[in-house]
Formats: structure tokens, sequence, C-alpha cells
């Protein structure tokens, strides 16, 4: 399990900027954007607006790169902050930074391609077209077969969720290891966890089988084909699924905000191309964003047909997970959506399918609350209705003496958590950080969350004699006991 919350930690830098945009109107709305920044818990009645880059300083987030489309256009794109700090190199609109997983959605677009082109039938068993490796079929699958459409909607029924990656040093393993958990891959084998086109279950490893198809087909690298067949016919000009990347020169190198370090080697390495191993920009994300847009509407087709684009854009089984990417409806509208998370690389992409607006927010770091934070004030600058739905809680003053009962240390997996009181106020530290602890802020006297990490909601336990024994934490669909240590 991850950490519950990632550390703050302040850049003494002045954050740089690089914008693509002249307009007046234009730059207005931008400057609104750039402070208008919106957590989606409001602690009272009030919504907050901040501004980006102080946010960026708070939060510990090195470098950002943004590109916002308006009318199947892109509007404008701004970025910030430092692509390796080191050297002094700035984050311009032309960095490339890790897509991570919305590297899927792409990786659709060129399975579909051969679906269109007869070369693959989707809803066919997929060891009639791997040559290299077959997967094996065992009483789990209960005799049912994988096909191609499972395996892009992620309802294969597959094992291994995601990728860590490889260190720049590391000897990277072919894609039979990968598949099979052999060393030197550092991941299990990609099995059955239970029968195909039952449920969903998002599956890296499914999309790593995809990956095999292409190649087993093609006869090509992956990164050949995506290059000719996909990135190329998208004018994505600075977008490479090649791992390791060739030209290093324009890459943003990833920071942990926990202390402010790059990563060893400045970022990890992806044979999983197809699940993980994008290299791109906002800008050039924004460009497959609007093909698919315009597709869909029959007004272009430079990868797929609209009949296909169509066809991508439908979920298969689960009522959320299409073909590559995920449907979301907000009031009348529908979002096409893809989030990405690598080793100190986050991003998220949206493109609505009927009025032609859409944004690509790209962080080396790994804090999502930015891009969150960011996405919020965009919809209410663009009014993108039904968007920004904030959830207003109580904030209560906590007694002193009851916050006293509280302080002491809990355990949550092999990490210590810590509530101390400091003069008046609560905070909470992991493993001693941050120093200064982040303010818990209770609802009730009982409630708990934290402002920096919205999602993760802690509630006190007591015994009979209501001492405090333990620490609920509710986050991410799951629920944690942390004890109180002795």
């Amino acid at each position: 399990m991850r950490s519950f919350f990632l550390v703050l930690f302040v850049i003494f830098c002045s954050l740089q900027l690089s914008s693509q945009s002249k307009d007046p109107r234009v730059e207005s709305l931008i400057k609104q954007v750039e402070n208008s920044l919106s957590p989606t818990i409001i602690y009272g009645d009030t919504i907050p607006k901040n501004n980006l880059e102080t946010r960026m300083k708070e939060l510990g987030i090195k470098g950002l790169s943004i590109a916002y489309i308006q009318d199947h256009k892109i509007q404008w794109a701004k970025a910030y902050g430092w692509a390796d700090e080191a050297s002094g190199r700035k984050a311009t609109t032309e960095t490339r930074f890790q897509a991570a997983s919305i590297s899927k959605s792409l990786n659709s677009l060129g399975l579909l391609k051969l679906v269109e082109e007869k070369k693959l039938d989707p809803e066919a068993d997929i060891n009639q077209y791997l040559k290299r490796w077959k997967f094996p079929y065992d009483s789990v699958s209960k005799g049912k077969k994988i096909n191609t459409f499972h395996l892009l909607s992620h309802t294969a029924g597959l094992t291994v969720h995601g990728f860590p990656g490889y260190k720049t040093t590391d000897t990277l393993p072919s894609l039979p290891e990968i598949l099979d958990g052999k060393k030197p891959a550092n991941t299990g084998a990609v099995r059955s966890a239970f029968e195909p086109g039952l449920k969903f279950q998002y599956s890296g490893g499914g999309t790593t089988l995809s990956q095999l198809l292409v190649e087993d087909i093609t006869g090509q690298p992956y990164a050949v084909y995506m290059q000719e067949n996909v990135l190329k016919p998208l004018g994505m000009k600075s977008s490479s699924y090649q791992q390791p990347p060739v030209n290093k020169a324009d890459l943003a190198t990833g920071y942990y905000a926990q202390n402010g370090s790059p990563v060893k080697g400045n970022f990890h390495v992806y044979p999983e191309q197809a699940a993980a191993g994008l290299w791109t920009t906002p800008s050039d994300l924004a460009r497959y964003i609007i093909e698919c847009q315009l597709a869909y509407q029959g007004k272009s087709k430079k990868v797929l047909s609209q009949a296909m684009m169509k066809k991508r854009m439908t979920p298969y089984i689960d009522t959320v997970a299409a073909l590559g990417v995920f449907i979301q409806k907000k009031e009348n509208l529908t979002y096409f959506n893809h989030n990405g998370g690598n080793e100190a690389f986050l991003c998220t992409s949206y493109g609505s399918l009927e009025n032609g607006k859409g944004l690509v927010i790209m962080i080396n770091g790994d804090n999502f609350s930015i891009i969150s934070e960011l996405t919020n004030s965009i919809a209410q600058v663009y009014n993108w209705v039904g968007f920004f739905n904030p959830e207003y809680r109580k904030k209560i003053t906590l007694p002193a003496d009851s916050a006293a009962l509280y302080a002491g240390n809990y355990q949550l997996n092999k990490d210590t958590i810590t509530l101390k009181l400091i003069g008046t106020k609560l905070v909470i530290q992991q493993n001693g950080q941050p120093a200064e602890g982040y303010e818990v802020i209770f609802s009730d006297m009982n409630s708990f969350s934290l402002m920096e990490v919205p999602g993760a909601n802690f509630k006190v336990m007591r015994n009979a004699n209501g001492e405090v024994i333990s620490l609920e934490l509710k986050q991410g669909g799951g629920t944690f006991v942390l004890p109180r240590m002795k």
C-alpha cells in the first residue's frame, strides 16, 4: 500500500513559465485559471481561490504543463517551473513528460486500426494471433477465451494492475518475461483472476498482452508501429513510445514531493510500452483528443473511421470502461478520460464528445492534488457544467484536553502515523514527516480529515472504557485500522 499522503516540500525558486498564447482575451482567461485553484472538499462556506504557482510551491511540484482545448482547437498551452532543476532547464510547452497510463488510450487506436484493416478479429481468441507466447488458460477462465475488446476495456479478468518501471541502469525484461513474471521482470505473471467478460478489473498486464499482439501481427517493434500508424498521422511530433527514450534533451526529470529529490537516473524506464511507455507533451495529447472528437462526429479519419471511433467510445461490459478510455457523464455532456501515474509523473486528460472542449495536465511530480485543483479551476472559469461539485464539510475546534488524548503513534502497515499536539493544534505526520505536520481538521469530536489529502477520512476508535485504541482510515474504497502503538 502506498503512503496515505505525500509530504509537502517548498521549492525555494522562482517558477518560470512558458506560454503559447498572444490573444489578450485568452490571456485574461489563463490568469483566471491560474488564480482559481480550488479543492473538491471545502471546509466552511467559501470556495478558496488559490494561485497556481503558490500551490506548486506548497505541494512540492517542480514542473507542470497544460494544454486547453476549445472548439476542437488548442486555445492555449503553458508550462511552469522546471523540467530539470539541477541543470536550470525550465519547463516549456515542448518539454516531454511521461504519459503513464494515458499510453493505453493511444494504444487502443493502434489495435483498432488493425481491426479496421481486417488484420485482427477483436472478438476472437487472442491466442490465434500470438506467436512468441500463448496465454496459459486454466480452470479459472472457465473455458472462456480472452479477446482484444476484453484487453482494451479491462474486462479480460487478468492480474497485474500496474508497473513500477525500471531504473535506467536495470536490465530490461522481454515481453514474454514480463507476462510470465520471470526475472528480470519486477512484477508477477499475467494470469486469469476470474473468467473473461464477467466484469471490469483494471489490468496493465492485459494492455501489455495487447502490445505483444501488435508486434506479432505486424512483425514490427511496437514503438515503430505506433509512430507510423498513430502518432505521426495525429501530428504528434514530440511523442514516442521508444523505451528507453533515445532523445533525452527535452525530457522532464521526475521529482518526489516528499523531499524534492529527483528520481535516480531522472526517470524510470517502461518496457511495458502500451501500458505506460509514452513520452509526450500536453499539446500532442490535445491533438489526439481533438482527432477523437472530430472522428466521432465524422469530420476526420486520420486513424479510425467514425464507426470505429464510436465503437471505441462505447462502454464494453462495464458501464464506464470503453476501449482505451473511460466514459463520464456530466450533466448533459459526455467526456472520455484517462489519468496516468508513473514513478514521479502524473497526468490527466479529458475530452468532450459534444462541444469540442478538453484539457491535458502533466506534472513531473507525485502529488495529484495540483491536477485536481487545476481541473476544478478550469471547470469554473470555462463553465464546464457539472464538473466541479465541491463537498462542504464542517470544521470544529477540538478542545485541548480531547486533542491531547488523541496524540500518539499509530501503525499503518510498516509506517508510523503520529498525531502530535503543537500548541493548540493537532497535526499528523508519517514517519516524522513533514516536521511541522499536516493540520488535522475535525468535523465532529471523532471524525477528521486532511486538507492536503481530500480522499483520506479518519475516525477515532475507543474501547469500552473510552480510551483511544486505534484510528480507522477510509481511502480509495478501502478501510484500514491503525492500532495505537504502546
